[in-house]
């Protein structure tokens, strides 16, 4: 029975990791935007994360990345065959060769991004919901906890309609307790003094209904 129980439990583990992150099925839950144990399947990935479904991921690397290189060529070529299009290292990339990674009939393009300056990222994330056929946004950053939840935070107010009050609610409760420099509040409330919502970028209710958080 306990051997059976395990066949089982592994069984749901490989379906996660390998559930299609294209889908855009109606949003993901409140417990899986915090889950604090996914890797979407790929090595030295942590807080692997739906933000909207389909279109947006976060996550941090296990440990962190002390060296600043961020995703390793193996890394992006699973996030490209899993179908993602496009990926942003949020604030810490220093030493990070950026650049596209092909796999099969896709892509994977890496860049650079700041939590300071959200519109290139909110751009990207509007493209994927305008063309259903792109593969999804992941946002990630050293840890996976402030500044690549600050960007989807601002992506949950421009594109599903969320208060800023919501929004920093969200960000705080998915910091799994992580300290900020200077304090939690002041830090997420300077990311959010250079943020607006686009009007350009407005989705549809229907757009919204397939990807926004239950």
């Amino acid at each position: 029975m306990r051997f059976l129980a395990s066949l089982i439990f592994i069984g749901v583990l490989a379906t996660a990791a390998n559930s299609d992150v294209t889908s855009r099925n109606g949003g993901p839950s409140n417990s899986q935007m915090l889950s604090k144990g996914g890797d979407g399947g790929i090595d030295g990935v942590a807080f692997f994360r739906p933000v909207l479904s389909g279109v947006l991921y976060r996550s941090g690397f296990k440990g962190g990345d002390k060296d600043r290189t961020g995703l390793s060529e193996g890394q992006r070529e699973t996030l490209c065959g899993e179908g993602f299009s496009t990926g942003f290292y949020a604030d810490f990339g220093k030493n990070t060769e950026y650049g596209r990674t092909s796999c099969g009939n896709g892509s994977f393009d890496y860049q650079s991004a700041r939590s300071s300056r959200p519109s290139a990222v909110m751009a990207s994330i509007h493209e994927v919901i305008q063309n259903p056929g792109k593969g999804p946004v992941l946002v990630h950053c050293m840890w996976g906890v402030h500044s690549s939840g600050a960007l989807s935070a601002m992506a949950l107010v421009q594109f599903c309609g969320w208060t800023e009050e919501r929004a920093k609610e969200y960000w705080n409760d998915a910091r799994n307790g992580a300290p900020c420099s200077g304090g939690c509040d002041p830090w997420i409330d300077s990311k959010f003094s250079n943020f607006s919502v686009d009007p350009k970028l407005k989705i549809s209710t229907e757009q919204q209904a397939a990807i926004c958080p239950k």
